[in-house]
């Protein structure tokens, strides 16, 4: 092999059908299957929308068809090229106070995001901008040089100040900040295809030092494309005119130069494809005299140096699409952005029905993050990304059928702010009840102690709300982790709350006007129908009520009355059709109180030594 050859074949070691396209700041790769975009959110997180290529069998027969299938590449280009421009901009639909008034009125008059508004508005003024920079505005300068009408040299030239116009226009963009930095990442996809095709490792630090030009940019062929664009509208112009008499209004003559131009559009589209396609098979001296002109205007214009972190946005979304076309169980992403509330809340109530988590965690998702009451949900309003990233995090985690609450890490509970985990049962609404009932029974001076403690809710809600009444509050668990809990709640509230390891009276000292409890009472062959997100993440020891659910009840009759002062009372929490048989292992049903929960379900006993 000569040494020609042996430095050519050295040159690229790795061919690559990904091709790309940079986007408002990041890239977009498209390869066999799918395609991916990663672009760098306010936040400067990277986030990857990536999704699969799904085309209608008549578009796959279309885009075998010579002449034809460059059309339907070029109108599909068309339309990803905008929809991909238009997302990477709904990353960074944070508004200002005056433009989120304006989001609040869209959103509730006509339930629209006012970025997508935008964008739409954005892709109706470039098309209106193209068709008079690039078509009306050639064809007007062309009209005034006179003796040049009706001639193929008025084709030419009108070809001519397109090319004009066009370089012009790419200069002048030059100078808009986003602009520079948007071709800062054209760069940065060139540079990644580059390094791949090369054989190296996709490291920023390798794909730096690759080059910014690549031949396969769509900029590499603009020159050919203009040249078939002006050979053949000038083919046509001059010959139509040949045919046709000439017309005398100025008018009347250019729109019909115009209705030319829009007609032959797809013909110039579907030639150059071809021509594309048949210049791609070679690689000599005559395909690159064709392509110097394009990777000139790539190193003046369209490309420039990106920055190492730009680099390492599309270097993801290059990986993206080589794990999905490799892979192809590997699933589709999208961006985290802003949107609707009504539709967002509607969408995540249907995924979590789905997935058979109680819908209402929806709302309490949507109301923890934007901070609104849940019955303020049914207002509308938009939901910023900042927001919609935050909730998206939550509904990631409660997938996994993680509590909600041990996803959020705290919850209210009876006017105290209650961090939860693991280590402990999360708190029910109804124990509220059992605390309020303590509250009222207590009076100055009292002792109180809460036995099953748990995250310490009863003790630490109890100690803050009788704050006045110089009581002292102590509580009791079997678990070690649980107190630990409980102690960091009650320096959280800044309350004083003795703990102590026991099972049950164990390790307990002296005696109470109160003893509190909400011992484990489910029966232990319920544990396994219990709901995934209590039977799998919170602690069984806590839930664990032995054969019938009432061990802890029995063990409890058996000392309270020794740890109580006269006239002391035991207020506990019990399952539903539990509270007769807890009034018979006690036999005080003339000293005892049931008290029903909001529901109506008897959930309470009080019983008075």
């Amino acid at each position: 092999m000569s040494e020609k050859k042996e430095k050519k074949k050295k040159t690229k070691k790795c061919g690559t059908y990904v091709g790309g396209q940079a986007v408002l700041e990041g890239v977009m790769m498209m390869g066999k299957t799918c395609m991916a975009t990663a672009v760098r959110d306010p936040n400067g997180e990277v986030q990857i929308e990536a999704k699969r290529l799904t085309r209608k069998d008549s578009t796959k027969k279309a885009c075998k068809i010579p002449f034809v299938r460059g059309i339907v590449n070029l109108v599909l280009s068309l339309v990803n090229g905008a929809q991909t421009l238009m997302r990477s901009a709904a990353v960074y639909g944070e508004d200002d106070e005056e433009g989120g008034k304006i989001q609040k009125w869209l959103a509730e008059k006509f339930k629209l995001n006012a970025m997508d508004v935008v964008s739409a508005i954005a892709v109706f003024i470039g098309v209106l901008l193209a068709l008079g920079i690039f078509i009306v505005l050639p064809n007007f300068l062309v009209s005034v040089i006179p003796g040049i009408q009706y001639t193929v040299w008025e084709y030419i030239l009108r070809g001519v100040f397109k090319l004009i116009i066009f370089l012009a226009y790419l200069g002048l963009i030059l100078l808009l900040k986003d602009i520079r930095r948007l071709y800062m990442y054209h760069g940065a996809e060139h540079k990644t295809i580059n390094a791949y095709e090369h054989g190296l490792e996709l490291t920023p630090e390798n794909v730096m030092q690759s080059s910014r030009l690549h031949d396969r940019c769509g900029t590499s062929f603009l020159f050919i494309v203009l040249i078939i664009n002006i050979v053949i509208f000038s083919l046509a112009g001059w010959g139509f005119y040949s045919i046709i008499p000439p017309v005398e209004s100025g008018v009347a003559k250019f729109f019909i130069n115009l209705a030319i131009e829009i007609v032959l559009l797809p013909i110039i589209a579907g030639v150059s494809y071809e021509v594309l396609k048949f210049l791609a098979k070679f690689d000599n001296k005559f395909v690159a005299v064709l392509k110097a002109p394009g990777l000139l205007l790539q190193k003046g214009l369209t490309t420039r140096e990106p920055t190492e972190d730009m680099v390492e946005v599309a270097i993801a979304a290059f990986k993206k699409v080589l794990e999905m076309d490799a892979d192809e169980t590997v699933p589709e992403t999208v961006f985290v952005t802003g949107g609707i509330l009504s539709k967002m809340l509607e969408e995540t109530k249907k995924k979590f029905k789905e997935n058979e988590i109680d819908e209402s965690d929806a709302e309490w998702i949507y109301s923890i993050v934007l901070d609104i009451p849940r019955s303020e949900l049914k207002h509308e309003r938009t939901v910023k990304p900042s927001e919609s990233k935050e909730i998206a995090e939550i509904i990631e985690k409660r997938l996994t059928g993680r509590p909600l609450w041990y996803v959020i890490g705290d919850t209210d509970f009876y006017g105290c702010k209650i961090k939860v985990d693991e280590r402990a049962l999360i708190p029910r609404p109804e124990t509220e009840l059992l605390a309020d009932c303590v509250v009222k029974s207590a009076e100055e001076g009292d002792r109180i102690l809460d036995m099953c403690t748990g995250s310490g809710c009863v003790a630490i809600s109890v100690a803050n709300a009788l704050k006045g009444k110089n009581v002292v509050v102590s509580a009791a668990d079997v678990s070690d982790a649980a107190i630990m809990l409980a102690e960091e709640n009650a320096k959280l509230n800044d309350v004083i709350v003795h703990f102590t390891v026991s099972d049950l009276f164990k390790n307990v000292r002296g005696r109470f006007n109160i003893i509190v409890c909400n011992p484990p009472y489910i029966k232990s062959s319920e544990i396994p129908t219990l709901q995934k997100e209590v039977r799998e993440y919170e602690p069984k020891v806590a839930l664990d009520g032995g054969e019938d659910g009432l061990e802890f009840y029995r063990r409890l009759a058996v000392d309270v009355r020794q740890y109580l002062v006269k006239g002391g009372m035991l207020i506990m929490e019990c399952g539903e059709g539990q509270t007769n048989e807890i009034l018979q292992i006690f036999h005080k049903r003339d000293y005892a109180i049931v008290l029903k929960d909001l529901s109506g379900v008897e959930r309470f006993v009080k019983i008075v030594f």
